[in-house]
């Protein structure tokens, strides 16, 4: 592996050296992306001792408005270099980087890349995870709540990467990170990161074949999105995730749909079905390695830049794992959230 990632680092420098001898004078360009997320969230089970009843990322509140997170994105290139500087504050930039603190847990992404040609870029820095469907803000998602995949899935990574054109539709990554989460590794491991995309000639469909491994974790990762027609589109996020210690094997497989219907450009609703099977890993999901499913549908009202989203949720347990007040613990919970997402 060591060797593999010398020669991915030889390579790129020798590159930047050769281009930046022969490169005219380029142009800098640079833009801004900015968003603003907050919501209200209850739990109809009225938990009990401070519970909330939830067990996926970003949304642990009970009866309370809460800030999901103020977010700030800076793009700049300069010819085929490019810079990125992403920060964040609230409760999803806490989550997301929750291995750091103090102004690192600001920093959801951090990046220089170099492309010398249109058919291949390179990657240093912390950049969001390749693997998955949802993604940390809240304006690229239709569901305000995240599935189970994407709470127990990877963040982010820390490393280089290469991005590759394979000609016509398809697409190659490979690249070699830190441990998974990490911005300074704890441990000398490298993770070795891959991704293979493709799309139909229309562009109406797209999957994406994505793997994290290192000699303590492998994960398989798929994700295929498809347009029906204007107003119905779909989605799939599936991920097989094994975790080798002392000898021991421990895996989680989550299984994500989406249905997504738009009548209007003002408004539109998406349906997710979430399965997430446990072994032993998260004993928090389940208490004895069981599963959970969790069903969500998602309004989207659009005025302009904003975007309101009432959300009902039901999750289902194989173990009792649900606070209820003045009960057992329940297998099932129901929840309502409505969120306000604005991207500028």
């Amino acid at each position: 592996m060591l060797k593999n990632f010398l020669a991915v680092t030889f390579s790129f420098l020798s590159t930047v050296s050769l281009i930046a001898q022969t490169d005219s004078t380029p142009k800098a360009v640079t833009s801004f992306i900015g968003s603003l997320d907050a919501y209200y969230r209850y739990n109809f089970s009225g938990p009990d001792g401070g519970k909330t009843n939830n067990f996926t990322s970003f949304t642990n509140s009970m009866n309370s408005f809460e800030l999901g997170m103020a977010s700030l994105k800076v793009d700049h290139s300069f010819g085929k270099v490019a810079a990125t500087a992403d920060v964040g504050i609230g409760r999803r930039a806490q989550e997301f980087t929750y291995t750091e603190s103090g102004i690192n847990a600001m920093i959801k992404q951090a990046y220089i890349s170099y492309a010398p040609s249109s058919k291949l870029k390179f990657t240093m820095g912390k950049f969001a995870t390749h693997v998955g469907y949802e993604l940390v803000d809240a304006y690229a998602n239709r569901n305000y709540s995240m599935s189970y995949g994407f709470s127990y899935g990877p963040f982010f990574h820390t490393g280089l990467k290469a991005d590759f054109s394979l000609g016509g539709k398809s697409a190659m990554m490979i690249g070699f990170a830190n441990k998974t989460d990490y911005l300074s590794s704890p441990s000398p491991v490298q993770y070795v990161l891959a991704q293979f995309s493709t799309a139909s000639s229309n562009d109406k469909w797209k999957a994406y074949l994505n793997f994290q491994g290192a000699t303590e974790l492998t994960q398989f990762n798929l994700v295929i999105t498809g347009a029906l027609s204007d107003k119905f589109s779909v989605a799939y996020d599936g991920s097989i995730l094994t975790t080798h210690t002392n000898g021991v094997n421990e895996s989680w497989n989550s299984h994500a749909f989406y249905l997504n219907y738009d009548p209007l450009k003002s408004f539109g609703l998406t349906l997710r079905e979430d399965y997430f099977s446990d072994r032993k890993i998260n004993p928090l999901v389940s208490l004895g390695g069981g599963s959970v499913m969790a069903t969500t549908l998602s309004g989207n009202f659009r005025c302009s830049q904003l975007t309101i989203i009432p959300e009902i949720r039901l999750d289902m347990d194989s173990d009792p794992v649900f606070s209820k007040s003045g009960s057992p613990d329940k297998k099932s919970t129901a929840s309502f959230i409505l969120a306000a997402v604005y991207k500028f």
